[in-house]
């Protein structure tokens, strides 16, 4: 497993962190217990399997729910 990081978008309220989230957890390949939404920072981190999904895959289902992603990495 690896953690991803991702920055998104400044977020403006909860039902951004729950839009998120629904669609992080809906990747195949990631930890749905791990999902966090910091909204003070705009960030995502999130624990996937590496060989099942690539961060590239998660970011891009934030931005299918209409948030733009900045940057993101995994360690």
């Amino acid at each position: 497993m690896k953690t991803a990081t991702i920055q998104v978008e400044t977020l403006t309220c909860p039902s951004c962190v729950q839009k998120i989230e629904a669609a992080v957890k809906g990747v195949e390949g990631v930890d749905p217990d791990t999902v966090k939404v910091l909204f003070n920072s705009s960030k995502v981190k999130v624990d996937f399997d590496e060989e099942k999904v690539p961060v590239s895959q998660i970011a891009e289902a934030i931005t299918k729910v209409g948030y733009e992603v900045l940057k993101s990495s995994a360690r």
